[in-house]
C-alpha cells in the first residue's frame, strides 16, 4: 500500500513539475548559457580575422594575413585543448557545474578584454581567457545535461537534441549581430555584443544553479589533499615555461599555430601511449589500435572544415559577391551560414541512420565518407579560382558551405560515438579526449595551412588540399574491413 501510495505521489510531481519543452526545467538554464556562450563565441570568431588583418584605417592591426591566419588556427586549437584541462578540474578537483560556471565568467571577461583593451594586448589577454574558459565550459555543458536524466528516462536524447538546437541558434545569430555591428560601428563594438551575450548566458544560468541535481557538483575521482600541492607547482611551472619561451621570443605571433601542433602531437602521443601500455583486455587494446587510424582521418578533416574561419574568411572578402539588394551585408555573414544547415539536416541524419538501423555504413566508412566529401567541398571553388574581386555567386558558396555541413555530419557526431564505444573501460574520458584533440590538430594546421593561401595559388591550394582528403577517405575506406575487425564488434 506504501509502495503504490509512493508511486502514485512521484507521478502526480511529475505531472505537475514545471518543464522545458517536456524536458527537466533546468535544462533551460544550460541550454541558455551554452546558446549564449556559442553566440558569444562564434560572435566573436567571426570577426576576429578580420580585426587582426584589417588596415588601421578600417579599425583592424593591420597584421600580415598569414599572420593572422597563423593566430587563428592557434587560438582554435588551443579552444580544444583546453577542454582537456576543464575535465580534469572538473573531475579532481571542482565537479562538471562549478567548472562550467566559472568557465562562463572566464569566457566573459575575455570578450570584455577585446572589447576594451587596445591593440594586441587586448587580442593577447582577451583569446587566452576565452579559450581556456571556453575549453572549460565545452568539457563540461554536455556531462551536466547528462545528469538531468537518469539512464532509462526516455526523453534524454530529445533533451540532447533540443540542448544541440541551442548551440546551433547561438551559432547563427552570433556572426549576423556582432558583424553587424563590424561593419557599422567598429570592432570593439562587435566583441563588446560578444561579451553582453555572455554575461546574459550567465545572468539567467547563475537564477537556475540550485535547481541541478547534486551529480553535477559531484567530483568523480577527488584529488588527494596531499597532491595539491604537486599539481600547482606542476600548472605554476608550465605558465612560467611558457612567459620565458615567448618572452625570449621562441613563442612568436608568427609561430604560435606549429607550436600548438607541436603541443598537440605530443599530447595525442603520450595519451595513445598511457592507454596502450596500461593492463588492457585484448578486445580493448585491439580497439585502441582501431582508433589511431580514425584520429588521423578526422585531423585532415578538420584541417579543412576549420578554414570556414581563414580562407574561407578570406575569400568572402575578396572573391565572393555579397550585394544582397544592392547592400553588401558584412564578410562574416558567411559563418552563419553552415549553423543553418546543420539545423536542418541534424534531424535528417538522426532519421536515416535510424531507418537504415544495422544496415547503416560503418563508422569507419562513415569517417571516409566525411573526410573524402570534405576534399569534394574544397574541390568546389575551382570553378571560381582566380576570378576578379566579388565575383563568385553568393548561391555558389551556399551550395560549398552546404557540402561542408554533410561532411561534418558524417564525421563529428559519429566521432564522439565511436570514442566512447572503442575505450577502455578506465578511459572513457580520455578517449573522448583524444578525439578532441584530433579536433584540435586539425584546427591548428588549419590555421597554418592558410599560411599558403594567396588569390594568386587558390586554385593549387584547393586543388591539392581537396585531392588529399579524397585520397585520404579512399584510403580509409579501403582499410574499412580490416579496421572492423580491430573494433570486435563495434560498428
Amino acid at each position: 500500500m506504501s509502495a503504490d501510495a509512493g508511486a502514485s505521489t512521484d507521478t502526480t510531481r511529475e505531472k505537475h513539475e514545471k518543464t522545458f519543452f517536456g524536458q527537466p526545467r533546468s535544462l533551460a538554464n544550460i541550454f541558455g548559457v551554452e546558446m549564449w556562450e556559442r553566440f558569444s563565441f562564434y560572435g566573436m570568431q567571426g570577426i576576429l580575422l578580420l580585426y587582426l588583418y584589417f588596415s588601421v584605417a578600417d579599425g583592424g592591426l593591420a597584421m600580415p594575413k598569414p599572420t593572422a591566419a597563423g593566430i587563428v588556427g592557434a587560438y582554435g586549437g588551443a579552444v580544444y585543448l583546453s577542454t582537456i584541462i576543464g575535465a580534469w578540474v572538473a573531475d579532481r578537483l571542482l565537479g562538471s557545474e562549478r567548472v562550467l560556471f566559472y568557465s562562463a565568467i572566464v569566457i566573459m571577461c575575455g570578450h570584455i578584454a577585446l572589447a576594451l583593451l587596445p591593440g594586441f594586448l587586448g587580442v593577447g589577454v582577451g583569446l587566452v581567457l576565452v579559450a581556456v574558459g571556453s575549453g572549460g565550459l565545452k568539457a563540461n555543458a554536455t556531462a551536466v545535461v547528462g545528469t538531468l536524466y537518469d539512464e532509462h528516462d526516455t526523453r534524454r536524447d530529445a533533451g540532447f537534441s533540443i540542448f544541440y538546437l541551442g548551440i546551433n541558434l547561438g551559432a547563427f545569430f552570433g556572426p549576423l549581430l556582432t558583424g553587424l555591428l563590424q561593419s557599422t560601428i567598429g570592432f570593439h563594438y562587435g566583441f563588446g555584443l560578444a561579451a553582453l551575450g555572455m554575461a546574459i548566458g550567465l545572468v539567467q544560468y547563475s537564477f537556475g544553479r540550485k535547481r541541478l541535481p547534486d551529480e553535477a557538483r559531484r567530483v568523480s575521482n577527488p584529488l588527494p589533499r596531499s597532491r595539491y600541492a604537486l599539481w600547482c607547482c606542476i600548472a605554476a611551472a608550465g605558465v612560467v615555461v611558457i612567459v620565458v619561451l615567448t618572452l625570449v621570443g621562441v613563442i612568436r605571433a608568427t609561430n604560435l599555430s606549429i607550436v600548438v601542433i607541436i603541443v598537440t602531437i605530443a599530447a595525442a602521443i603520450a595519451y595513445f601511449a598511457i592507454i596502450l601500455s596500461s593492463r588492457l583486455t585484448d578486445v580493448e587494446r585491439s580497439r585502441v589500435f582501431a582508433f589511431i587510424p580514425l584520429f588521423i582521418a578526422s585531423t585532415a578533416f578538420w584541417a579543412l572544415y576549420q578554414q570556414q574561419f581563414t580562407v574561407v574568411t578570406f575569400y568572402s572578402d575578396n572573391r565572393l559577391n555579397r550585394d544582397l539588394f544592392g547592400w553588401d551585408f558584412p564578410i562574416s555573414w558567411v559563418q552563419s551560414i553552415n549553423p543553418i544547415f546543420i539545423i536542418i539536416l541534424s534531424g535528417v541524419f538522426a532519421a536515416i541512420w535510424t531507418k537504415l538501423g544495422d544496415r547503416q555504413p560503418s563508422t569507419p566508412m562513415k569517417f571516409a565518407l566525411g573526410t573524402a566529401i570534405m576534399g569534394v567541398a574544397f574541390l568546389l571553388f575551382l570553378p571560381f579560382a582566380g576570378g576578379g574581386k566579388n565575383t563568385t555567386p553568393l548561391l555558389a558558396m551556399v551550395g560549398i558551405l552546404f557540402v561542408f555541413t554533410v561532411a561534418e555530419l558524417l564525421l563529428s557526431p559519429v566521432g564522439l560515438s565511436v570514442s566512447t564505444k572503442l575505450a577502455p573501460s578506465r578511459f572513457r574520458a580520455q578517449m573522448v579526449a583524444l578525439f578532441f584533440l584530433s579536433v584540435a590538430l586539425g584546427t591548428a594546421l588549419s590555421g597554418q595551412l592558410a599560411e599558403l593561401y594567396s588569390p594568386k595559388t587558390e586554385a593549387w591550394y584547393f586543388g591539392v588540399l581537396g585531392l588529399i582528403a579524397i585520397a585520404i577517405g579512399v584510403v580509409l575506406g579501403l582499410m574499412t574491413k580490416p579496421l572492423r575487425r580491430l573494433m570486435r564488434g563495434v560498428r
